[in-house]
């Protein structure tokens, strides 16, 4: 699937904002189980304080107006009011044993609504004015157990505290966890994202650049390999036009360079005088068929040297040497060349191979000055 950059650009912003969107509500959403859960507990909690207490007052109450029976004191509706008491506390028990769900808990509760249900029989077979000392007897007792049921459930309900202490701390620290590995997920996540976006975006450019430069130092044989059909696609596809102009034209050059070679030297070469050109830093860039012979040498060993590294004779060096600093038109300058022996087998020197004459230089104006030609022309007779 090809997109255009635009479309890219906006994919991107758009899986990056559902990123965010994504750790946003994961965190949110563990951030929100935690309130829940710390508010589930605490609600619960509270809960069980609050009927805790009440079956402490119901069970103290219970416990008082059984003291007053056994005191033998005369009170009308004692008996009625432990009976009511013993009624709420049963209530009490109920709602409280829906609280818990641990089998000793509920075993303490279920023992305590047995003891309750237990005074309210002996309550109602007996009365106040007809007691005897066996019944009175056993609503103490069952008035202590229930007591001591009271405390014992106090004991569990300590330690369940610290359990449930524990079990906030818990769901507090693998609430932290959860976000941690969720935060950093995301942080590692986005910088992926960072690393391969821009990465995708700027790579396309980056090789437009390239050849851009490969361009600059008159690389012509380069070329921009993009297919995605894009805005991008277009640019390169365009580019690689361009290129290839450029190449026809650079080829183009170089013939018509080549024919007003050959041309200049088929027309040196027609000429009996010896005709030599060296560019702005010195370096001999063409010698005639006649200079060749009069310096018996190769090309290899004088084009593109410098002067003073070719086996050219001083008195031609000196000439050029005086043309280059002036950057100026020499006539009739005396030159004398001498040519040298490739050997001692070759015999002595005649006395016409010893070449006497003049040199005149002709500087050819570039577009600047490192661009400009010199050419000389020797003659054995004056220039005109």
């Amino acid at each position: 699937m090809n997109l255009s950059l635009r479309r890219r650009i906006a994919t991107s912003f758009v899986s990056t904002c559902l990123i965010i969107l994504i750790l946003t509500f994961t965190v949110f959403h563990f951030l929100n189980g935690l309130n829940k859960k710390v508010e589930s507990i605490s609600a619960k909690s509270n809960r069980i304080s609050l009927l805790t207490d009440e079956i402490r007052i119901s069970a103290v109450s219970i416990l008082k107006y059984q003291r007053r029976i056994l005191s033998g004191k005369d009170e009308p509706g004692l008996v009625e009011k432990i009976t009511s008491l013993c009624e709420s506390l049963a209530t009490q028990l109920q709602s409280l044993d829906v609280l818990f769900e641990e089998a000793e808990v509920k075993k303490v509760i279920a023992q305590m609504q047995t003891y309750v249900d237990s005074l309210k029989v002996v309550l109602n077979k007996s009365s106040y004015l007809s007691r005897d000392a066996v019944g009175m007897s056993t609503v103490g007792e069952l008035a202590d157990k229930i007591l001591d049921a009271y405390s014992e459930f106090q004991d569990i309900q300590y330690f369940q505290s610290v359990e449930r202490d524990k079990q906030i701390t818990k769901i507090i620290k693998d609430t932290k966890k959860n976000m941690m590995i969720t935060l950093i997920i995301g942080f590692l996540g986005t910088i992926l994202l960072g690393l391969v976006i821009p990465n995708k975006v700027s790579l396309p450019f980056k090789k437009i650049k390239d050849a851009i430069r490969e361009l600059q130092d008159c690389n012509f044989d380069v070329s921009i390999y993009y297919n995605q059909k894009d805005e991008i696609g277009e640019i390169a596809t365009e580019m690689n036009k361009m290129i290839h102009n450029f190449k026809v034209f650079e080829e183009l050059r170089a013939d018509r360079i080549n024919v007003e070679h050959r041309k200049f030297d088929a027309l040196a070469s027609m000429t009996k005088k010896y005709v030599l050109v060296v560019n702005a830093d010195g370096r001999i860039m063409y010698l005639n068929n006649s200079l060749y012979s009069l310096l018996q040498v190769q090309s290899d060993q004088v084009l593109d040297r410098l002067l003073e590294d070719a086996p050219i004779p001083k008195s031609v060096v000196e000439v050029y040497d005086m043309a280059l600093k002036r950057r100026s038109k020499l006539e009739n300058e005396e030159i004398m060349i001498e040519p040298v022996r490739a050997s001692e087998d070759q015999g002595p020197i005649k006395e016409e191979e010893i070449f006497k004459g003049y040199a005149n230089v002709v500087p050819i104006r570039g577009k600047q000055t490192n661009l400009d030609y010199y050419l000389m022309v020797l003659s054995r007779e004056l220039f005109t």
